[in-house]
C-alpha cells in the first residue's frame, strides 16, 4: 500500500459521496453500501494501519493523539479532504463542521467506539460541533471534510 493507491481506494467510495447531502440517511446508507464486515471496509482499515505503521498517516502528534492530513480537498477525491487520527480513551479538540465530516470508524481495540459509534461510519452534517472522543480502547478514524473545511474552537 501506498499513499497513491491509498488514494485510490478512498476514491472509490467519495466517488459515490459526491453531491449527496450529509445528513442521516447518508450515514445509513454507508453503512448498509460498506458495513464493518464489507470488503472495502478491511480494505480501508487494512490501508489505514498500514499507513500509520509505515509513517505516511498519523505523523504528527499532539494532546496525546496521533493525526495527520494525507490528501487535501482534490479533484481525485472529490473534493473531500482526507485526514486520519489514531485515539486512545480521550477526546480531541472542539471544532465546527462547516460542511459537515463523514467518518470511518476503525476499532483497534475490540469495543472501541468514535462519539459513541462502533465500528463502521457517522455523518455530521453542516455546522455541526464536536469533541471527537474515543471511549472503550484505541480507534483509528479516517475524516472526510467537503472542501477541507474544520474550524477549530475553544470549548
Amino acid at each position: 500500500m501506498s499513499p497513491h493507491e491509498f488514494q485510490r481506494l478512498i476514491a472509490g467510495v467519495t466517488e459515490q459521496l459526491d453531491g449527496r447531502p450529509l445528513d442521516s440517511r447518508l450515514a445509513d446508507w454507508l453503512n448498509d453500501a460498506y458495513p464493518a464486515d464489507s470488503a472495502t471496509f478491511r480494505e480501508l482499515a487494512e490501508a489505514s494501519r498500514t499507513g500509520v505503521a509505515e509513517g505516511w498517516l498519523c505523523n504528527r502528534e499532539g494532546g496525546g493523539i496521533r493525526y495527520g492530513r494525507i490528501f487535501k480537498a482534490l479533484p481525485e477525491t472529490h473534493g473531500f479532504s482526507v485526514d486520519v487520527v489514531d485515539m486512545k480513551d480521550i477526546a480531541g479538540p472542539h471544532h465546527v463542521h462547516p460542511n459537515g465530516e463523514i467518518d470511518l470508524i476503525m476499532p483497534l481495540t475490540e469495543g472501541a467506539t468514535f462519539d459513541g459509534h462502533p465500528a463502521g461510519w457517522c455523518v455530521y452534517g453542516p455546522g455541526t460541533a464536536h469533541r471527537p472522543t474515543v471511549a472503550n480502547g484505541e480507534a483509528l478514524v479516517l475524516y472526510l471534510l467537503p472542501q477541507g473545511a474544520i474550524e477549530f474552537t475553544p470549548a
